[in-house]
């Protein structure tokens, strides 16, 4: 299947159909370069491997409901981005969202930024105290070692908290312990938070918080999703000339003295072609890329690839009355008596999503792809996401209605150890020996990009192709973007650096 069209040609144009651009991925950051370059006349050719735009950030449509993937709240502090995506969708397409969500723990629901009066209620006066007593000791004897994760968050919330708000999560969305995690980490997921300052912005009357992402109390959202968002984009890139072809996963990337002269693509029926380009701007999987290198790299650079992890996700979405929805836009689960990690409301992000007197909640799981999870029936996916809806207390038995499966592999970059150097190693590589290769994007860069930092890094790339230097690998370090007061010496850019996980031994 292909999008094509003529569309008009602009005298800035540096690349026409005989050296188009070609673009290795139609998600947010493949499908703003493709805008971009569009939009300067330059011939652009996107190849998408799956049959919709959108990437982690479509939006799912089975039989008339439609499921966001992850949950994408759009609120971002890079002023070109939010400009970027009004003048992809009319302000009338946005809805203007409030911020709600929960933490489940021990058959309790805790509204999340932490409110005083919720939190003692669920607690009870006497845990409180221990809780309170538990955060005094670790003041007074903190834990010596506080270079993992565990004891890092121990030492500024106490264990009574930290096994009650951190462990369970967060163990289920990485798939490893907690104490196993470097304490790199918690610059990114507590957000500056000490139990100080939870309870100092508990007590505090409600306001405007948009100084700590986490704390934002709105956030804007297309009606009918985040894939209506790149739906539009995708049109408008045809509509100015450029074309994308779904079904085609690029296999080869052929480079001769030193830089990019083909790309090739394959077809879900095994059909390959070869495409003249000097130019590719890869989202691709890093380690798909390093895999489809030509002449094949050295050993180490194939290492390095290989070296590189994911952590894969699916949703299983289950129809229930109206009545039985809640008004958060999602609820994390902290009970390690079920798998699921987080369950979202689509009918809470935009009532376009769902039908009249019905919902449709999303249950996620985070997995690694070929583990349980990932390889069950559908029908056992959703039998058990059925069984834990009611275990929560969300509905009743036999008042799900219906239930979908979706599996997205590669979801997230895994970043463990070796992740920094061996991106650095396949970095270098690129750019010595197959000049014209471009990297942007959270997969294609191996990092911890959100849907804004990826849409800069492909907005940078494209003014670098017509004469600029940005340095791409500067965006989303920068202090305004950080939880923790300071920022890593020499860091600049947009946003926050990645966390630490521990290293994968086998497997994705």
């Amino acid at each position: 299947m292909t999008m094509s069209a003529e569309g008009p040609r602009s005298t800035e144009s540096l690349f026409d159909a005989e050296h188009p651009v070609v673009i290795a991925g139609a998600g947010p950051a493949g499908l703003t370069a493709a805008y971009e370059l569009a939009k300067l006349g330059d011939s652009v050719l996107v190849f998408e491997a799956d049959r919709v735009v959108g990437g982690i950030s479509r939006t799912v449509e089975r039989d008339g409901w439609r499921f966001d993937i992850g949950g994408h709240r759009f609120f971002t502090k890079v002023p070109q981005v939010e400009a970027l995506w009004h003048e992809i969708l009319p302000d009338e397409d946005f809805l203007l969202r409030p911020r709600q969500s929960r933490i489940f723990y021990d058959n309790k629901y805790y509204d999340y930024p932490l409110k005083a009066s919720n939190a003692l209620r669920n607690l009870g006066i006497l845990e409180a105290i221990l809780c309170v007593a538990s955060y005094g000791r670790a003041k007074l004897f903190p834990p010596k070692d506080q270079t993992n994760y565990e004891n890092w968050l121990v030492a500024r919330f106490g264990w009574r908290l930290y096994r009650r708000f951190f462990e369970t999560y967060t163990e289920k969305v990485w798939g490893v312990p907690v104490k196993e995690m470097p304490a790199d980490w918690a610059a990114q997921r507590v957000k500056g938070l000490s139990l100080g300052n939870a309870i100092v912005n508990a007590l505090k009357p409600k306001r405007k918080q948009t100084a700590i992402t986490s704390l934002i109390e709105e956030f804007q959202y297309p009606k009918y999703g985040p894939g209506m968002m790149w739906e539009v984009c995708a049109e408008k890139v045809v509509a100015l000339g450029g074309t994308i072809e779904f079904d085609q996963r690029v296999t080869k990337i052929t480079a001769t003295n030193g830089s990019l002269t083909s790309v090739t693509v394959r077809n879900r029926a095994g059909e390959e072609r070869e495409v003249s380009t000097n130019h590719l701007i890869s989202t691709m999987p890093m380690r798909q890329l390093v895999a489809a290198l030509s002449p094949t790299p050295p050993k180490e650079i194939l290492d390095a690839g290989e070296g590189l992890h994911y952590r894969d996700f699916l949703t299983v979405a289950l129809v229930v009355p109206g009545q039985a929805a809640f008004t958060d836009n999602w609820i994390y689960i902290h009970s390690a008596e079920v798998k699921v990690g987080r369950i979202q409301n689509f009918g809470s992000w935009s009532p376009y999503m769902v039908k009249d007197g019905k919902t449709c909640l999303g249950l996620e799981y985070f997995v690694f792809e070929g583990d349980e999870l990932w390889t069950a029936t559908d029908e056992d996916l959703i039998e058990q996401a059925t069984r834990e809806l009611i275990h929560l207390g969300l509905v009743e038995p036999g008042r799900v209605e219906r239930g979908f499966v979706v599996r997205v592999p590669k979801a997230y970059p895994y970043y463990d150890g070796d992740y920094k150097e061996n991106v650095a190693t396949i970095e270098q590589y690129l750019e010595n020996n197959v000049a014209g290769v471009h990297l942007v994007g959270r997969n294609g860069m191996h990092k911890y990009n959100n849907q804004d930092h990826s849409m800069l890094t492909a907005m940078l790339t494209v003014e670098n192709l017509h004469g600029a230097s940005h340095d791409i690998w500067a965006v989303n370090v920068e202090e305004e973007y950080h939880e923790q007061a300071g920022r890593p010496t020499g860091a600049q850019g947009t946003g926050r650096d990645a966390p630490i996980l521990p290293k994968r031994q086998t497997g994705n």
